[in-house]
């Protein structure tokens, strides 16, 4: 019997141990060349591990949510001939590089360590994004009909697919059944937290060591407000259209070139602050998994629409689970809303090295007094938290009301 060794790969960039987070295969299974065997995570991404060779899994080591050494024993397969017997693939292959993605984890809950691969050797022609794209949705590969060269299925056509399967059951939903609401319930759900999820309590763990304090100050967006439907009215056709935070972010680069220390990351294992000259903006992004923070690089150098353009690209990537490792690392600051659900204070927590993040809350129209009158004016709290470690409080306050004098004055955002 000839035996391949499939070992976990070197993703490179000194990781040293990767996260189990999904088995794509099992004992007994048939497997042929390129089928991805298991999906393996560092801190920022999913690669998805394939085998080189066609054959029969004998035994797989560990299970989903165990952490393993780079170059230790993943799995073994049967093989035929004597050529392959006892190789070493812990190298990545071009194929594994090209699938680091953020993690979806809601079917490594619902099968535990194995799942059923697909029995067909006529393997149908796909990505390995769109394959992870199609088991998020639910879509059998074999069912769907691709658009692109050669019959290769695309991203399109998996949506398309569930589209079509979601009419049908929506369909099927019109027939009247029996109303459970009301049935008693007994019993109780375990999850165990891995992939991102497990990342996320990591970086919550991480950031709890940092003494946080949150300056709270009222900003009067009304003249922010009114030039930003002023834009949207001449300029959505042709530019695309300005959210909040393009604008906010503008205020953010103009605040840090008098405070750079706000635009750092301290690294409290040397005691070393480094402050930024660029401006790499994290934008928290809630997805199916979990929270994420893809990154808009050189917000200094873009102008709102090109900033509300990388905001819209990075954001839908992150939430289609087609984010790369480059665009989930490296931001210097971070920004977190929660649209309309963002209340009127809140505390956000860093997100570690960096040393401040803001948060957006929600734009209320109120009653205030200008120049002796009341008169209604939309309102706005920024929530900015701030490492108490490296940032003095009257520093971080004087870095609010610099961006507060930008918004409210808004023709500042537009002088260097």
């Amino acid at each position: 019997m000839n035996v391949h060794v499939v070992k976990v790969p070197d993703i490179g960039e000194g990781i040293a141990e990767v996260e189990l987070v999904l088995w794509h295969v099992r004992p007994g299974d048939t497997v042929i060349v390129d089928q991805v065997l298991a999906d393996v995570m560092t801190d920022k991404a999913t690669v998805e591990v394939p085998t080189p060779v066609a054959g029969r899994v004998l035994e797989v080591r560990g299970s989903v949510g165990d952490k393993l050494s780079v170059g230790s024993e993943l799995l073994r397969i049967e093989v035929g001939g004597g050529a392959l017997a006892s190789q070493d693939t812990s190298a990545p292959s071009a194929a594994m590089a090209a699938a680091a993605t953020p993690v979806s984890v809601e079917a490594a809950f619902a099968t535990g360590t194995t799942v059923v691969p697909e029995e067909s050797l006529a393997r149908p022609l796909a990505s390995p994004s769109v394959r992870r794209h199609a088991r998020e949705l639910g879509v059998d590969l074999r069912q769907v009909r691709g658009a692109g060269p050669d019959g290769r299925i695309q991203h399109d056509d998996v949506v398309r697919h569930a589209a079509g399967g979601a009419a049908a059951s929506a369909r099927a939903a019109a027939v009247p059944a029996r109303d459970e609401r009301y049935a008693p319930r007994s019993g109780e759900d375990t999850v165990p937290l891995v992939g991102l999820r497990r990342q996320i309590a990591a970086r919550m763990r991480e950031s709890l060591r940092i003494p946080h304090f949150t300056y709270v100050e009222e900003v009067d967006v009304t003249e922010l407000e009114t030039l930003r439907a002023r834009l949207n009215a001449d300029h959505a056709e042709e530019r695309g259209h300005l959210t909040l935070l393009p604008l906010l972010m503008r205020a953010i680069v103009l605040g840090v070139r008098t405070y750079p220390q706000m635009n750092a990351r301290y690294d409290d294992t040397k005691d070393v602050v480094t402050r930024h000259a660029a401006v790499h903006i994290g934008i928290a992004t809630q997805t199916s998994t979990g929270l994420m923070v893809p990154v808009v690089r050189h917000a200094e150098a873009r102008d709102p629409w090109s900033s509300a353009a990388e905001i819209v690209r990075v954001s839908a990537a992150a939430r289609a689970g087609r984010a790369t490792r480059e665009e989930l690392a490296g931001s210097t600051i971070t920004i977190t809303s929660l649209g309309p659900l963002g209340g009127i204070v809140t505390t956000p927590v860093i997100n570690p090295p960096e040393v401040a993040i803001v948060a957006v809350n929600r734009i209320v129209e109120r009653p205030a007094i200008r120049a002796g009158a009341i008169v209604p004016r939309q309102l706005m709290n920024l929530s900015a938290s701030f490492d108490h470690r490296v940032i003095d409080g009257q520093h971080a306050a004087q870095f609010v009301q610099a961006m507060r004098a930008r918004l409210e004055c808004p023709a500042l955002l537009f002088i260097d």
